[in-house]
């Protein structure tokens, strides 16, 4: 057991290692987990790696948790490559961002077999082994869309942004939103594209669109990821910001600061990073499930009981509940408030919604540089 030693006496650990330092033997009663990602591409993944981190390196973490990362990249047969070499490797516990919800499941079956732990986080694994801990994707693709339908009376031209195909993510949120769509008849998807969870792809497939369409016929957007920029390519296209389209989408600071009245003074706000009024729903995958996926790792190697599925808040935030943080501390996001000055977050595509009672291990620093608060 890897915490044997730790119950030994200093002096008996030595004699057992045959000589080795103290430090030594304290670095192998460590547990070996590693952390696979699969697409990065966007700043979610960033800042989720970022979370899990400072999580590994937090007081509470640091003696117990030897973390090694490895990425994969969108390719299912790679993830399964690292998988196997992880489980060769000796791994205790694999926290994972799976590319698919299926096409792992034989080798994480694999892992479990041979007494590895696998948690999954944000996407899911259907293998019945595997650990989830996610958000209701479906709640936030139904969720969302309800708001678009309702802000447009029930009728007008959308257009869709999608996020990485195949993942578990974007499939749920995408099914469960035209679910709500295909309840009303007038409104009309009249683009579609992949956005792969990026501010600079959607840039990239909303100028393809918009080279055949007009913002004049157009009435509001469903993006997994892109409201802010699509409030940018507006603004840059002629219309004011009482002119912008309702969009629902993610929970980007930049969107959100986006979201506040126009002309609320907010130090470091330069447009279109700046208060515009935008009509907006906002809401997101917290980044901070692959920290709270590693914790509950640990506290089932340490034999705890741990839930098979964790299902997370749905973080929500339209104009009427924005709230900036001024400094981001814990205090100030314990109290609500769910966006960062621009000054203090200089990326408008940074992930907003990092606060989680069950990891007070992991704050503003951890998401932003991956250091720990505690």
């Amino acid at each position: 057991m890897k915490f044997f030693a730790k119950c030994l006496s200093v002096a008996a650990a030595v004699a057992v290692a045959g000589g080795l330092t103290v430090g030594t033997t304290q670095a192998q009663d460590k547990y070996k987990i590693f952390l696979s990602m699969s697409y990065i591409g966007n700043d979610w993944q960033a800042e989720a790696a970022n979370m899990v981190k400072a999580m590994a390196a937090s007081s509470s973490m640091a003696d117990k948790v030897d973390l090694q990362v490895q990425v994969s990249g969108p390719n299912a047969q790679r993830q399964i490559q690292q998988i196997n070499a992880m489980v060769q490797q000796g791994a205790d516990a694999i926290v994972i961002f799976p590319i698919s919800p299926t096409a792992l499941n034989q080798v994480v079956k694999n892992a479990c077999d041979k007494g590895v732990l696998v948690f999954a986080y944000d996407a899911e694994i259907t293998e019945e082994c595997a650990y989830n801990v996610h958000i209701d994707q479906e709640e936030a693709g139904r969720v969302t869309a309800e708001w678009l339908v309702d802000k447009l009376g029930g009728k007008g031209n959308i257009i869709a942004i999608t996020g990485v195909p195949g993942t578990s993510v974007d499939t749920q949120r995408t099914a469960a939103a035209k679910e709500v769509f295909a309840k009303h008849p007038d409104i009309k998807i009249v683009g579609e594209a992949v956005g792969m969870w990026s501010q600079a792809v959607a840039r990239t497939e909303l100028s393809k669109i918009m080279a055949t369409q007009s913002w004049d016929d157009i009435d509001g957007l469903w993006m997994q990821v892109g409201c802010y920029t699509a409030n940018a390519m507006q603004l840059e296209a002629g219309k004011t910001p009482e002119e912008l389209l309702p969009c629902a989408g993610e929970g980007a600071n930049g969107g959100r600061i986006q979201m506040l009245p126009l002309g609320t003074e907010v130090e470091g706000a330069a447009s279109p990073y700046a208060p515009l009024g935008a009509p907006r729903i906002s809401y997101a995958s917290p980044p901070y499930s692959g920290a709270l996926a590693l914790k509950l790792a640990v506290q089932a190697l340490e034999g705890k009981e741990v839930p098979k599925l964790t299902i997370l808040p749905l973080p929500i935030v339209t104009n009427e509940t924005v709230q900036l943080c001024e400094q981001g501390t814990w205090e100030e996001m314990k109290n609500g408030c769910n966006a960062f000055l621009p000054s203090l977050v200089p990326n408008p595509g940074w992930f907003a919604s990092i606060f989680s009672a069950q990891t007070p291990e992991v704050g503003f620093n951890a998401a932003l540089v991956g250091q720990p608060e505690l």
